[in-house]
């Protein structure tokens, strides 16, 4: 069998501009927009996101990024552009020469490249010189900056929220309290970019410092090194096994989690002792790992504490299949983990001790990398999203109360100062402007979006540790550096080489977490992107294979967590692969093989 496989990234043409589709007609919010690349984040804003959540990340968000890119004195700067419902980024660099300056050095180096080069690498290593600078310290630093710093002041933002009281405040109470939420959420952001800088750096350098010391070993196994650590992702899915162990032992549970449609359970539960009893503890559960939604947004849709028809669904099918130790398995990745470190360590016996040291350190910041690129996520992506969604819900429901809105999250079809001129305004309607912008998003989600729009930059960007490892993240550059890979018939599908070993198994394209009860132990899952709350999965899956992603994406660690290959950056791979079609995934080598 063969398959057509395309890569519809833009081919890097130095100013050129880029042409728009037909079925994506775009109105720049600024003229001067148009002059600039912006390209789709895939892996995080794949589908339409309405108004008021594209907001958060256009302003608190983007500026918190930008707050630490100068502090850590990175050469790039971030913004955000919504168009028909899609959220594009800008990567800028700064210190750029004036647009003439490198105009004459695209000539330039057309006909004498090695002199442009030369130049090219000069200015690239000054600024690394300077950004590592800041850098390499909070590399050295990660565990004493995350357990002093970062996640103690987490928890006083996290507890500022939950202890205001929502219902009960007046309405200029309730927005003074939005307004102070958007601040503090920009710092909590600052404190994400704070980490994951370094944290990605981190991982990144040792990968490169391992391959460096010890040749052409396999492309993955600097990560069996950082392999086996806990994280509260783990946890959850732990703790979500050990209710479906407590209700395979209630026959009555059992069969209402089986039988039961999902918005009935918890009612259905509570009409029983033993049902009462799991209820409980299935609460306790929603209430310790319930704020997590869909997609990476986690503002426009409910986490599962508002709708746990996920957690239901997960439950459903882990008593539909034998049990698993997910606690011997994480502490079988830890062993190995231990045996791989010691192997290598022992192989640098005879190397100078300076060699060691650097090794040791470098191990260290890794494994304390590869925790804290998890665990932050359960603290800021989920639960500080959580927390402002509940302030835009209140609004949305007093908004709603008063006629402006037919439905508290109505809210989020709405700009900020829409809906703050709306709580100032009581007979303001806006039912009217969310229909039509509810349809737009539903229209535009039909729609295939192009991964690039405006005009291709004069300057490609650097081929710095900083630029590297963002393209190890995303599963391909920021910017497209140079011509596409050209399309042809095979029987084999080439992607990112990110969770070793080799699986066959049957499709299942899953679209939504919505459609992940189709997903059956065995088969091999296929979608767009796998972001944090899609963690459950890996424990059905045989392999994974993603659309976007490199080996140091979210997906890629958790396949190797749970010991499952994974190839990730498969262009068109949820439309070549269809359910039930056997294929064989290689995640040691990247590759899809069609049988």
């Amino acid at each position: 069998m063969s398959v057509q496989q395309s890569n519809h990234r833009p081919t890097y043409q130095p100013g050129r501009p880029i042409p728009v589709p037909p079925d994506f007609p775009v109105q720049w919010p600024e003229p001067d927009l148009a002059h600039r690349m912006w390209t789709l984040d895939k892996m995080h804003f794949g589908l339409p996101l309405p108004p008021l959540a594209a907001e958060v990340w256009q302003q608190p968000i983007a500026a918190a990024f930008n707050d630490v890119a100068a502090r850590y004195e990175l050469p790039i700067r971030l913004t955000f552009v919504h168009l028909n419902g899609y959220l594009y980024n800008n990567y800028q660099p700064v210190g750029l020469p004036p647009d003439l300056v490198l105009k004459g050095l695209n000539r330039l180096g057309r006909v004498a490249p090695g002199p442009v080069e030369f130049i090219q690498q000069k200015a690239i290593a000054a600024v690394t010189r300077r950004y590592m600078a800041r850098l390499q310290p909070v590399v050295d630093q990660l565990s004493a900056h995350w357990d002093n710093e970062w996640q103690p002041e987490l928890r006083q933002h996290l507890t500022w929220w939950a202890e205001f009281d929502l219902p009960a405040a007046s309405l200029p109470g309730l927005l003074a309290h939005l307004a102070e939420s958007l601040r503090r959420l920009q710092r909590v952001w600052n404190i994400h970019f704070q980490i994951i800088v370094p944290t990605f750096l981190a991982v990144n350098q040792f990968d490169e410092l391992y391959h460096h010391l010890f040749g052409q070993a396999e492309p993955l196994a600097a990560f069996k090194l950082l392999q086996g650590f806990d994280n509260a992702f783990l946890q959850a899915d732990r703790a979500l096994a050990n209710l479906s162990r407590q209700a395979r032992a209630m026959p009555v549970v059992a069969r209402t989690l089986r039988d039961t449609p999902p918005p009935a359970i918890l009612a259905a539960l509570d009409a029983s002792p033993e049902g009462q009893v799991f209820g409980a503890e299935l609460r306790c559960y929603l209430q310790r790992y319930g704020e997590r939604g869909q997609h990476v947004d986690g503002l426009a849709e409910p986490g599962w504490l508002e709708d746990p028809t996920p957690v239901f669904q997960n439950l459903k099918e882990l008593l539909a299949r034998p049990d698993r130790d997910l606690l011997a398995e994480l502490q079988a990745q830890a062993a190995d983990r231990e045996a791989c470190v010691e192997q290598a360590r022992r192989r640098l016996q005879d190397r100078p001790i300076e060699v060691q040291y650097h090794f040791d350190l470098a191990l260290k910041a890794a494994q304390t990398a590869a925790f804290l690129h998890e665990e932050h996520n359960f603290w800021i992506d989920q639960q500080a999203m959580a927390c402002l969604r509940r302030v835009f819900l209140e609004v949305g429901r007093r908004l709603a109360k008063k006629g402006s809105l037919l439905q508290p999250d109505d809210i989020f079809c709405l700009t900020l100062a829409e809906a703050q001129a709306s709580a100032a305004q009581p007979d303001l309607s806006r039912t009217d402007l969310v229909q039509h912008r509810c349809a737009v998003l539903d229209h535009f989600s039909t729609v295939q979006p192009p991964e690039g729009l405006g005009t291709m930059p004069l300057a490609a960007l650097p081929n710095d540790p900083f630029t590297r490892t963002m393209g190890r993240i995303f599963g391909s550059p920021l910017l497209p550096t140079g011509p596409a890979a050209a399309p042809g018939p095979s029987d084999t599908l080439s992607g990112n080489a990110a969770a070793a070993g080799v699986v066959r198994g049957p499709v299942r394209v899953i679209h939504t977490l919505e459609q992940a009860g189709r997903l059956q132990p065995g088969e091999v899952l296929v979608t767009r992107a796998i972001l944090p709350p899609w963690t459950p999965l890996f424990a059905t899956a045989a392999a994974v294979i993603t659309e976007v992603g490199g080996i140091l994406s979210h997906s890629a660690i958790m396949a190797r967590e749970y010991g499952i290959p994974a190839v990730l950056g498969v262009a068109n791979a949820t439309t070549l692969l269809v359910d039930g079609q056997a294929v064989e995934v290689d995640g040691s080598a990247g590759l899809v093989r069609l049988l």
